[in-house]
């Protein structure tokens, strides 16, 4: 996808086919530290990571995702930030790493969790799992076709620059669903919006 002519790439992308995404998520693969900044003020981390009060505030970080929340996950919740008067804002993903389960459900909620905290002034954001590899990867490639407009592939090459992730298999077919949704808006908005075309 080189995006040389614009508006002509965005009405002739086409959302890969899995065997092509599996292709930019495992080339080159090499092991992830415990956390790593995806994206400006974005981090995606292991849950570890997420547990270690002085180095969240060390990193400065503001907003939590727990994409692995929940009794029988990583049980942390808002309150454990509150007691330790971290002040940081907290918003729980209840997801198992199940290529069955319905990720997409928490696509847009969860995007603008993540748009709230990079937009104030002095936000990061750590979204995490268990490992920081499947549910928490595919909540911020999710975060930024939505709100940065990058498709699905771009975003997978944004983030593998700095960190190895593989959304399981369903994920990323959820993600791939989403793509061509996102991708057809765009394409609606860009032909009501082009005066030479037929309206």
């Amino acid at each position: 996808m080189d995006g040389s002519e614009g508006g002509d790439q965005t009405s002739e992308y086409v959302t890969p086919p899995t065997c092509e995404l599996l292709d930019l998520l495992l080339k080159n693969r090499r092991r992830s530290d415990s956390f790593n900044e995806v994206w400006p003020n974005i981090i995606i981390s292991d849950a570890r990571t997420a547990k270690d009060l002085k180095l969240l505030k060390d990193l400065g970080v503001t907003h939590i995702v727990n994409a692995a929340d929940g009794p029988s996950h990583i049980h942390t919740g808002a309150d454990f930030y509150t007691h330790s008067h971290t002040h940081i804002q907290y918003h729980g993903v209840e997801a198992p790493d199940s290529r069955d389960f319905n990720i997409a459900h928490f696509f847009d909620s969860t995007a603008h969790f993540i748009h709230t905290a990079v937009t104030q002034q002095s936000g990061k954001v750590l979204v995490h799992c268990a490992r920081g590899i499947s549910r928490s990867a595919t909540l911020v490639l999710a975060y930024l076709m939505i709100f940065e407009g990058l498709t699905l592939s771009e975003a997978i090459v944004a983030v593998r620059s700095h960190r190895s992730i593989l959304p399981n298999a369903g994920f990323l077919q959820q993600l791939r669903e989403l793509d061509t949704q996102l991708t057809q808006q765009r394409q609606h908005s860009s032909a009501h919006s082009d005066p030479s075309l037929p309206q």
